[in-house]
């Protein structure tokens, strides 16, 4: 495989898995708005921004806007619209690799979440908030959560499971371990104890609540929601079947294509699967968690750049020594 394929395959996925997290984070914040809790509602609007994983924004930016821009502004990088549409841009590069039914959904996505164009007006503020921007916000984030489950759909039935498959698994596995694991250093690292609706806001992010009730019931305990997310092999959201599949996937890129180097993903992938396969949930609850996931994201961002350096940006040389 050309190792431009495997890159637009890889980076189609991380764009695609990162929207699709984003838009999760968006749509469970979202709905806490509902519950007058103690904690004001801009307090859990940068809350969510951290849970994304994007630095604090300027004190003076109005929350509910960042949000809004996050979800919608095609010029911020971060936003839902922008990693569609660098999942599309990647996509139309290897139209050839993929199936015509993933190239159609994708592109039909691409047009639902991006049209109308969304600008922000000069002098935009909090005053000149607008509820309808609130409302279009959302309504793209469910387009794209629920986009995502129709395109793993498809990527696993109408697309031969080769080393394009197992590329698009590979960006997938590891955006998600990375998303996750922010995810629960923004709530085990805090100072702030969470509440009730804050856990259940954590679950519903990542689509886990009525997993974790029938394998916890609802008793909304930090170390099993912890347990669930990073350790349960079974989970399909968490970090360690992430790390699971990454592994499958590198392993069958590695039969396929002996490079030299391809002992170094070998090394990342047994270290980060250690890490979440042979640890007690206590052990990280009762340690320091913050640590322990800045690991597991720093392993993730290793294998990331040994991926890079085997199999798409290797020099020329590499090529004879095989």
């Amino acid at each position: 495989m050309l190792s431009r394929v495997a890159d637009s395959l890889y980076w189609m996925s991380r764009y695609f898995e990162r929207a699709a997290h984003c838009a999760r984070v968006l749509q469970a914040t979202h709905n806490l708005m509902l519950d007058p809790a103690k904690i004001t509602a801009d307090e859990r609007w940068l809350r969510a921004l951290a849970f994304i994983g994007f630095p604090r924004i300027h004190e003076e930016l109005d929350p509910e806007m960042a949000i809004i821009r996050l979800a919608m502004d095609p010029a911020n990088r971060s936003s839902i619209v922008a990693c569609i549409t660098g999942a599309r841009d990647n996509a139309s590069q290897v139209r050839e690799e993929i199936s015509s039914e993933m190239w159609e959904h994708l592109n039909r996505l691409y047009h639902d979440v991006t049209q109308p164009v969304w600008k922000l007006p000069e002098g935009e503020d909090a005053a000149s908030f607008r509820s309808s921007d609130e409302a279009e916000a959302m309504r793209r984030a469910g387009e794209v959560r629920e986009g995502t489950y129709k395109f793993h759909g498809i990527t696993d039935l109408t697309m031969n499971h080769d080393e394009g498959w197992h590329f698009i698994q590979l960006g997938k596995a590891t955006e998600h371990a990375c998303s996750v694991s922010i995810l629960l250093d923004a709530y085990f690292s805090t100072k702030k104890p969470a509440t009730d609706l804050d856990w259940l806001c954590l679950l519903t992010s990542c689509g886990a609540f009525e997993a974790f009730c029938r394998a916890y019931t609802a008793d909304l305990k930090p170390a099993n929601i912890a347990e669930l997310l990073l350790l349960h092999p079974e989970f399909p959201f968490s970090v360690r079947n992430s790390a699971d599949q990454m592994y499958a996937a590198s392993r069958a890129l590695t039969a396929n294509f002996s490079a030299p180097g391809t002992h170094t993903i070998e090394r990342v992938m047994g270290r980060l699967r250690s890490s979440v396969s042979f640890v007690e949930v206590e052990e990280v609850t009762g340690g320091d968690p913050h640590q322990y996931l800045n690991d597991i994201i720093e392993q993730c961002t290793k294998l990331h750049a040994a991926v890079n350096d085997i199999y798409i940006e290797y020099p020329i040389e590499a090529v004879f020594e095989i």
